[in-house]
């Protein structure tokens, strides 16, 4: 038999393979298929959890490992060590130097009722890692999507309890705080096998469509307070300067009634003194007291003339009334 251009076709028939190559063949590729997956490397990060026939059988330790071939024993590898994290409101597309974020909108992540009834638009990022990788694969369902919804209902309970200046100023830190606490609690009571490591509140605003109207509350609040503070600043100027004028008219007061007492008392000891003298000797007493009267009033008299008491006439010449005019 020969084909179409005449050549004879058993000079073409394919040798034949006997089958034991073909059966060392096939035994060599299933080796290599099942060694493949007996023989596994877990990073200085990771830790391996090997199931057998689906269940949980032990966990592996960083560095070369050993186990059976699948599917009688599979592994899946968890970041024990490595900080994961979550961000809600923003997402990052591309980290680094010049990180570039997502211009998708999340505000059905990030805005959040106050506890006096304003809205704030609340960013923030939750740091964690995994602590137990058998709960972390094993006891939650879903347990990355469980563990934002766990985030999103603390955040919203604690910026809740609070007012929106207290969320947008000073409240921030510990609002972190207490959320990175309720947090913890409610993965341990999960069992979850996360680790929380912070809570960082990246931006916190008021939304777009009110910002005009928020900075302008802000604004008058500012203005309200300047105006407090000059208010206490020139009332205590004031005050303690008038404290101490009352204080020191006070003191005044207080000394000169002491001063008018004791001159009071000095004359009148004197006069009790003076009388007891007199009571005593009543003409040298009487004389005395002339004596120092006319002390007192001698010397603011400028021109003075003397006459005896015996004298009975005067010098013609000598005018007395002129003198006395004068």
């Amino acid at each position: 038999m020969s084909d179409i251009r005449g050549i004879p076709t058993q000079q073409f028939r394919p040798p034949k393979i006997p089958m034991r190559s073909i059966a060392m063949g096939v035994l060599v590729v299933l080796v290599l298929a099942f060694g493949s997956t007996m023989v596994f490397q877990v990073e200085p990060e990771e830790v391996a959890v090997v199931l057998t026939f689906g269940k949980f059988t032990s966990e592996a330790k960083p560095g070369l490992r050993f186990k059976l071939p699948a599917p009688i024993q599979t592994k899946i590898k968890v970041p024990v060590q490595r900080q994961l994290k979550l961000e809600f409101g923003f997402r990052t597309e591309v980290p680094g130097t010049r990180t570039r974020y997502s211009t998708a909108s999340f505000e059905g992540e990030s805005l959040m009722l106050t506890g006096d009834l304003n809205v704030a638009e609340v960013e923030w990022i939750t740091q964690y890692r995994i602590e137990d990788p058998y709960k972390f694969l094993f006891k939650v369902d879903r347990v990355t999507e469980t563990f934002r919804d766990m985030n999103e209902a603390v955040m919203r309970d604690v910026v809740g309890d609070r007012s929106v200046t207290e969320v947008l100023t000073i409240g921030r830190q510990e609002i972190a705080s207490e959320v990175e606490n309720r947090l913890q609690v409610l993965c341990k009571q999960y069992d979850t096998g996360i680790k929380i490591d912070q809570i960082v509140l990246q931006d916190v605003n008021p939304p777009d469509k009110v910002k005009p109207s928020f900075n302008e509350v802000n604004q008058a609040q500012q203005e309200k307070e300047r105006m407090i503070n000059e208010a206490r600043s020139e009332f205590n100027k004031v005050v303690p300067r008038a404290a101490g004028e009352a204080q020191q008219i006070i003191q005044e007061a207080e000394g000169y009634a002491t001063d008018r007492v004791n001159r009071a008392r000095g004359d009148a000891a004197l006069f009790t003194a003076v009388r007891q003298a007199y009571q005593r000797a009543p003409e040298v007493t009487r004389r005395r007291i002339y004596l120092e009267t006319m002390q007192g009033v001698m010397p603011r008299i400028k021109r003075k003339i003397v006459i005896d008491d015996d004298l009975k006439g005067l010098i013609p010449l000598l005018s007395l009334d002129k003198a006395v005019q004068k």
